[in-house]
């Protein structure tokens, strides 16, 4: 028996919510599975097991995701049910109070992932005084003060069929996806302001070059994160930016092969010992990004070389990447691409961010395409005006005392000559 997957896309993650309530989406996709006016928490639970279904849900910062994976035959059910508890789920004040003990137990696991709780920083300096630079989760005083009237609220403003998508990936076809979206979904209110599926519905953020450092001796390494302002969804030099990100890679001084990677820059950290590992990263939304690296070190004592050396292989991406690189990382961001969408639950994921955010999904053949056209001169052009001697946000954690301050660092990727 073949199985598929449906979910529900909505374009309201984090950066929806009121600055004073920050946190509403990710808790109303809690109280999403607490039951209905036809369905208690317990049998919905039961309901989904007996047929052998999964049910789970995500929020995100520009989305929130309800999504069921089950045997074909099942689909039109788990369309049902979802459709059920995203437009008629209780938000009891009783249950409300519940779950914040729930939310905060879920806010302290994260904080021990220190790699989270770096990005969470770096978004927060980032985009300060923009609701893009909120964490996910809220912090504790409004989790604490989250009340029935304003996920009621956030449900009024953002739960509405203009933000709204039915996503199927599987043995389901689009016309029997259509027709339970009709039987399903025929109700749902329409905003006062529509907005068009993939338009911008946000108000424009604005990043901001600044710091922040949480200083703790007690960890025996520093966790630094460094990032321009990169490209949104919709922009052309969305794919030359991934691929320039896939240029420097990611290195892991434990992986037996490291030093024989081929990216410059895990060569010089490597034969230098300046780092335990990093990662580049090419975050976009639907209005700006974060283009950067985040790394880890225990060579506390050469943490300026650290820096110096990844600035200094950011600015020869405006002066002179190799052809042969840059192939590389097309091959590279290819298969990164298209290998995660393995899978109906990951096909499903992929249509139905797309659809939020863009009004469209790529296909496999135009992503293909798209990154075969980046050339040298796009990643020259894009380091050049997305790189060179811009401000950048930083976030570091741990054994911070070996790091320049801002100024100096600044100061040096402007005076950086390769």
């Amino acid at each position: 028996m073949s199985t598929s997957t449906v979910g529900i896309y909505v374009d309201a993650g984090s950066r929806a919510d009121a600055m004073d309530a920050s946190g509403a989406a990710h808790f109303l996709e809690h109280m999403t599975f607490k039951g209905t006016p036809t369905r208690t928490q317990n049998s919905l639970e039961l309901e989904v097991e007996n047929i052998g279904a999964k049910i789970n849900a995500y929020t995100s910062r520009e989305t929130t995701c309800f999504q069921a994976q089950s045997f074909d035959k099942d689909v039109p059910k788990m369309v049902e049910i979802l459709s059920d508890i995203v437009q008629k789920s209780n938000i009891d004040q009783g249950a409300v109070q519940r779950e914040k003990d729930v939310i905060l137990r879920e806010m302290e696991e994260v904080n021990k992932d220190t790699t989270e709780l770096l990005f969470d920083q770096l978004h927060a300096v980032a985009y300060q005084g923009h609701a893009l630079g909120n964490t996910i989760l809220g912090p504790e005083e409004h989790i604490r003060g989250m009340t029935q009237q304003h996920l009621k609220d956030f449900t009024k403003r953002n739960y509405t069929a203009d933000r709204m998508c039915l996503v199927g990936a599987g043995g389901i076809s689009h016309e029997n996806m259509v027709k339970l979206a009709e039987q399903h979904f025929a109700s749902l209110p329409i905003s006062s302001n529509p907005i068009p599926l993939g338009g911008q519905s946000r108000p424009q953020t604005q990043f901001t070059g600044a710091e922040v450092r949480i200083r703790d001796d007690t960890m025996p390494t520093m966790h630094l994160a460094i990032a321009v302002e990169g490209v949104s969804y919709r922009s052309p030099d969305y794919w030359p930016m991934l691929v320039m990100s896939a240029v420097f890679g990611n290195w892991d001084r434990g992986l037996g092969a490291s030093p024989l990677l081929s990216s410059k820059l895990s060569h010089i950290i490597s034969s230098n010992n300046l780092a335990n590992s990093y990662a580049s990263f090419s975050s976009s939304y639907s209005d700006s990004g974060l283009w950067g690296i985040n790394m880890i070190t225990e060579n506390l004592s050469n943490i300026d070389d650290l820096v110096h050396f990844t600035l200094k292989e950011w600015t020869r991406m405006s002066i002179a990447p190799s052809y042969a690189e840059v192939e590389r990382a097309k091959s590279q961001t290819k298969a990164a691409l298209l290998l995660s969408l393995d899978g109906t639950m990951a096909v499903a994921d992929d249509i139905g961010r797309s659809m939020v955010t863009l009004g469209k999904r790529y296909t496999p053949k135009e992503i293909e395409r798209y990154v075969d056209g980046v050339s040298v001169e796009d990643i020259k052009r894009c380091a050049q005006t997305y790189l060179w001697d811009k401000d950048f946000a930083l976030a570091a954690i741990g054994r911070v005392e070996g790091l320049l301050d801002y100024n100096r660092i600044r100061a040096d990727m402007s005076s950086m000559i390769y």
